[in-house]
């Protein structure tokens, strides 16, 4: 089955993106839920205007999103966690708390789905992420874990 995704889905495609994939998993999952509509003839003109007009948009942010990117760049986050006596954090730092992190410290709202720790946080120290803002704008923050 032929479908015109209207969202990204990891591991089937990209937004405005035609897949093929299994007919169960289009007719009861993607299309109920909204991510996705078939791809009939009328739909598939549809995505013409449907990709125009979101190019349209994205193109508008992205000025914006290069703004954000550069004001990252210099700032570190401060991240408490739980340690033990040697140093080692119980668990380790997901991109979840760099999201409440980022909106408690520098009041920015970001989703964590883009936020992509670099290395595995499993002791004190500073480390990086990545922020995806746009297929085109990505900024680096840096993020010291200290102890709670």
């Amino acid at each position: 089955m032929e479908i015109i995704l209207l969202n990204d889905i990891d591991k089937v495609g990209d937004k405005y993106e035609v897949v093929k994939v299994k007919p169960g998993y289009g007719r009861n999952y993607l299309i109920p839920q909204g991510m996705a509509i078939v791809a009939s003839e009328t739909n598939l003109r549809r995505l013409g205007n449907l990709k125009r007009q979101e190019e349209i948009r994205e193109n508008k942010k992205l000025s914006t999103y290069r703004e954000l990117a550069a004001q990252l760049n210099g700032v570190t986050l401060r991240i408490g966690a739980k340690t033990g006596t040697s140093g080692k954090i119980f668990g380790s730092v997901t991109n979840v708390q760099i999201a409440a992190a980022l909106k408690d410290q520098i009041n920015l709202d970001v989703e964590r789905k883009k936020i992509h720790i670099l290395d595995e946080v499993k002791e004190l120290g500073t480390y990086q992420a990545r922020i995806d803002f746009h297929k085109e704008v990505s900024g680096n923050v840096s993020f010291e874990v200290v102890s709670e």
